[in-house]
């Protein structure tokens, strides 16, 4: 197991997003109840972040914290699974991360990295449309199951 898995695994995201969602609790009383609504105020306290005029590399606890929040919305409102990519792995290179979220039809999407772009880019980047687009998308494979690809992770996404 590599140096970069020790901190982000597919078996502790669901972990980091409520160490998240307890720590802003305890600092006020945000509405951070993993629903699909809620991606609204995840898309503003980035634009809080982004405001406060920090760097990337200043706020890289709290995006990881609202990006493993952002994948367990996708995980208890649309039934993904988060999964561990393999050293070696094409996604991995492309996600910055080892880990991603898988969807029923079979995508691996990418919460961590498009939390980032959410900072870096700005509002073109809403957690909350990005939700709507991946949930929105049904493929004729989820009848059939998902697609294997080479390297254990089933089919593609952003």
């Amino acid at each position: 197991m590599d140096r970069e898995c020790v901190a982000l695994c597919a078996a502790d995201m669901g972990r980091h997003a409520s160490e998240f969602v307890d720590g802003v609790a305890a600092r006020g009383r945000l509405p951070l109840d993993y629903s699909a609504g809620s991606l609204r105020l995840v898309d503003r306290l980035i634009d809080g972040l982004r405001r406060g005029g920090a760097g990337r590399e200043q706020v890289a606890g709290p995006l990881r914290g609202l990006g493993a929040y952002v994948g367990e919305v996708l995980v208890r409102e649309v039934g993904a699974v988060w999964v561990d990519l393999p050293p070696g792995h094409m996604l991995r290179s492309v996600f910055a991360h080892p880990v991603g979220v898988r969807t029923p039809d079979g995508r691996v999407w990418n919460p961590l990295g498009r939390t980032v772009n959410r900072f870096e880019i700005g509002p073109g980047e809403s957690l909350q449309t990005y939700f709507l687009t991946l949930h929105g998308w049904r493929s004729s494979r989820t009848r059939r199951g998902p697609v294997r690809r080479p390297g254990g992770v089933p089919g593609q996404g952003r």
